[in-house]
């Protein structure tokens, strides 16, 4: 994309303080025609700290002085973390002193904030908790907040979108706000069209539909490209998750075979995350009276600029819910505190560090909400013999359902003796 500076606003008639600045009016590419593999050789998008976020507004506001107040959007991310990323260029960008150059910011709306949105009755200066979907809550649309990139950090838009096509948002629509003719300029080329005349200038992105229900945890399909993420059921996916563990905590992290197999891998359930058809990354869950444990996060070198560790980790607290279970617990290495705290885990009172193949760690907690379709006694129990990870779809054992019984467990007879 070309940029330029400019003062163009999404949604001046609500005053909702957070806006796009700096943005070219006539970009190439639409939404579904970015070069993501390209851009992310020169961007970094990721979560801002609090005090970066506080930086980054106040500097936004030299062009933009109707941004939101810190603290609603404070209150938006802790909500769900999900919602605003900071971008930066990747030369200049320290992993361990982070710092944006630009943001971009999302409402998740869940399908009353949608019907207030369309209605023209969504107040986005200060949005309702009780309009935004939950963390882990599929939302029923993504409304583009703000957006401040400058010059060379417009590409960053395209990295953010590409990472609202996990499982979770894929095929969720887009909505936006032209309240200029440079907004509205930058949202058609976008891909962007007009909606209803009662919401007054909003734009709406159409999403391709999910090509199926799969859940987060079984989207894997042979010959499909992207990040899909599948449970491992056999051997062989098996022997996949010994391979991957071995290259990047053995080769790469000098882990001791006898501590890194450490006698649970049979006695857990496995993630195995796809780049296409190449296995890239996994994810072991072990389960226990009244918490499952998040654990052997590990994804390959040439896969770690792709959404391969969140799929996986979303795909992991899914599953967890599925099955019942609302405390999620991890040891997390000190430096990716941050990272695992996108997803609601935190460093609880009273958690204890630990040390263990000469890493330091610390206990996590994520209290997550009970999961709707959750399996247990009273469900259809052809649905609780299913392969693991496969509960949503029919399996093997369904056929009997509309067979007679041929054996009958007693006829009547004595038995012989």
């Amino acid at each position: 994309m070309t940029v330029h500076v400019a003062r163009s606003r999404f949604d001046a008639r609500d005053h909702a303080r957070l806006s796009v600045s700096s943005l070219a009016p006539e970009p190439r590419h639409g939404l579904g025609m970015m070069q993501v593999g390209r851009i992310a050789r020169h961007l970094v998008v990721f979560s801002p700290t609090p005090d970066d976020l506080g930086r980054l507004i106040e500097a936004a506001r030299v062009d933009l002085p109707d941004l939101a107040p810190l603290a609603t959007v404070q209150r938006v991310i802790s909500a769900n973390p999900d919602s605003v990323v900071a971008i930066a260029q990747r030369h200049r960008f320290d992993a361990a002193a982070p710092r944006g150059e630009g943001f971009i910011a999302c409402l998740m709306l869940n399908a009353d904030g949608l019907a207030a949105l369309k209605a023209g009755t969504f107040d986005a200066a200060e949005p309702r908790a009780a309009l935004l979907a939950a963390q882990h809550e599929r939302p029923a649309a993504i409304y583009v907040w703000a957006v401040y990139a400058r010059r060379r950090l417009a590409g960053g838009v395209s990295l953010f979108f590409d990472r609202l096509s996990s499982p979770l948002y894929q095929g969720v629509d887009f909505y936006a706000r032209g309240a200029t003719r440079e907004g509205a300029g930058l949202l058609t080329a976008l891909g962007f069209r007009p909606g209803c005349a009662a919401s007054g200038r909003l734009y709406h992105f159409a999403r391709a539909p999910l090509p199926d229900a799969s859940p987060p945890y079984d989207t894997h399909r042979p010959g499909m490209s992207g990040v899909s993420v599948a449970v491992a059921r056999s051997f062989e996916d098996l022997a996949r998750v010994i391979s991957l563990r071995a290259a990047v905590y053995m080769a790469e992290q000098a882990c001791p075979y006898e501590e890194e197999f450490d006698g649970n891998d049979l006695s857990a359930t496995h993630l195995i995350g796809y780049a296409g058809d190449e296995p890239a990354g996994c994810l072991r869950i072990r389960f226990f009276a009244d918490f499952a444990k998040i654990e052997r996060l590990a994804v390959r070198a040439e896969f770690r600029n792709t959404r391969m560790a969140f799929a996986l980790v979303r795909a992991g607290i899914e599953l967890a819910r599925i099955k019942g279970y609302r405390r999620l617990y991890g040891h997390a290495q000190k430096r990716l505190v941050g990272f695992w705290s996108r997803f609601g885990f935190r460093v609880f009172e009273g958690a204890q560090e630990l040390v263990f193949s000469d890493f330091d760690y610390v206990e996590m907690l994520m209290e997550a909400e009970a999961h709707p379709q959750a399996i247990g006694i009273g469900v259809d129990p052809y649905v609780i013999i299913r392969p693991e990870g496969r509960w949503h779809k029919a399996g093997v054992l369904d056929r009997s359902r509309g067979r007679a019984v041929t054996r009958p467990s007693f006829d009547g007879r004595v038995p012989a003796r």
